[in-house]
């Protein structure tokens, strides 16, 4: 069934892209269900999917602090920077 569905999906490559397109516009009806099948069969590219929407909400609670956030709350130090892009990488890797 997999190999079936991975010869009827397109690449990778292609749905890293699909995926990023997705959550800024909707996309072709077509290329949805093409991305959500591949989704099903590809473990890195549904993982690729949910770091990008965990980035998306933790860039969306920054821009606008809660109720219960301080205003005068001071931006992430360097250090603190530097260990998350360091995690990223990892990650990614």
């Amino acid at each position: 069934m997999k190999v079936l569905l991975a010869r009827i999906t397109p690449p990778c490559t292609d749905v890293t892209r699909f995926v990023s397109e997705s959550m800024d516009r909707t996309l072709p009806v077509l290329t949805r269900i093409k991305l959500r099948l591949h989704l099903m069969i590809c473990e890195g590219c549904a993982q690729y999917r949910q770091q990008l929407l965990a980035l998306r909400q933790a860039l969306q609670r920054s821009a606008s602090p809660s109720q219960d956030q301080r205003q005068d709350e001071p931006p992430l130090s360097p250090a603190d920077q530097a260990r998350l892009k360091e995690a990223f990488r990892a990650r990614r890797d």
